[in-house]
């Protein structure tokens, strides 16, 4: 009865390891890398993103506390179309929002919202 109930408890935790490897980060590609970076650094940019003036973000300097904490955004956004369009003008499912709609006032080109898009949506 022991090593049935031991084989069991194998056989469990084997399943659960193999459907977290579902889960598990993929290895970027050196451009899928330095798009990140590019979009991290518009992100801190004060005269782009400026997404420090009011968010925490890990690594970040001097952070606001205006809008919430950018972390676990692929929770908080599955949808990554929708963590898109909130960067690009917020007023679309907010008109009362204080964030300013980078893309509407181009204050950021599209391709730099994507960039921008693609680095929140790691955190």
């Amino acid at each position: 009865m022991r090593i049935t109930a031991h084989i069991l408890t194998t056989t469990a935790s084997i399943a659960a390891l193999v459907g977290c490897l579902g889960f598990a980060p993929t290895i970027a590609s050196a451009d899928e890398a330095a798009d990140l970076e590019k979009g991290k650094e518009l992100a801190f940019n004060r005269k782009k993103g400026n997404c420090l003036a009011c968010h925490q973000i890990e690594g970040g300097t001097l952070a606001g506390n205006i809008g919430p904490p950018l972390i676990a955004m692929k929770a908080r956004f599955p949808d990554y179309d929708k963590l898109r369009s909130q960067i690009d003008d917020a007023r679309k499912n907010n008109p009362n929002t204080i964030m300013i709609p980078f893309g509407p006032h181009a204050v950021m080109s599209a391709d730099e919202i994507d960039l921008v898009a693609k680095f929140i949506y790691t955190l």
